[in-house]
């Protein structure tokens, strides 16, 4: 699982791939949601122990669900953009990209911004950073990879997760089955381990 000295962020320096000076926190952050099917679940389990998290939602799927988009923001987590359609930045032109970024910030009041699958251009990061901050990851669970058993996917946050560390699940259906396998444990480990999970901080856009 990708740590923050990987070769990417020490070439893509303008992103943010881990909070130092950040002791005894963690920042859980949740991508393609809001999903019907599972962002209720996620938002009780964290509720159960005050944990706050990030949210990087689908402005198609926020279009659709706006009640479960507010709840979200209700119940004092953060959200950020992760496009329109979750498109690939190295598959897609930059133009089609930015604005399929700002079509979901219609919906979407955050300058933060997850590309989705962490694929995103030079190009399309000098656009971009004009108006949000880019936000990657230090650990990456897999929750959503088929090849990744519930075990797995719960050692590899475990294992790699530290102060400061910002930490890649999905509130999607694929992820379903790894993912209620690994937030109550993940949420019971560093709970008692004295962590506080915290959400991302970010200006709403004018």
């Amino acid at each position: 699982m990708l740590k923050k000295e990987h070769i990417a962020a020490k070439i893509l320096r303008d992103l943010t791939w881990h909070f130092a000076g950040k002791d005894n926190e963690l920042f859980l952050t949740f991508d393609d949601g809001p999903t019907p099917e599972i962002t209720p679940w996620v938002l009780s389990t964290l509720s159960e122990y005050d944990a706050k998290a990030t949210f990087f939602c689908i402005g198609g799927k926020v279009e659709r669900n706006p009640q479960l988009y507010d709840q979200i923001l209700e119940e004092g987590h953060s959200v950020g953009n992760h496009g329109y359609l979750h498109m690939n930045g190295w598959r897609t032109g930059t133009d089609k990209y930015v604005r399929n970024v700002h079509r979901a910030a219609h919906f979407i009041n955050s300058n933060l911004f997850r590309p989705p699958y962490g694929r995103i251009r030079p190009k399309q990061i000098t656009q971009l950073k004009r108006k949000f901050r880019i936000v990657m990851w230090d650990v990456l669970s897999g929750d959503y990879d088929k090849k990744i058993n519930e075990a797995r996917c719960l050692y590899n946050i475990l294992s790699y997760a530290e102060s400061g560390s910002i930490v890649v699940l999905h509130d999607n259906v694929k992820s379903e089955k790894n993912l209620k396998y690994v937030l109550p444990r993940v949420l019971e480990h560093f709970t008692e381990k004295n962590f506080i999970f915290n959400p991302i901080e970010y200006t709403e856009l004018d």
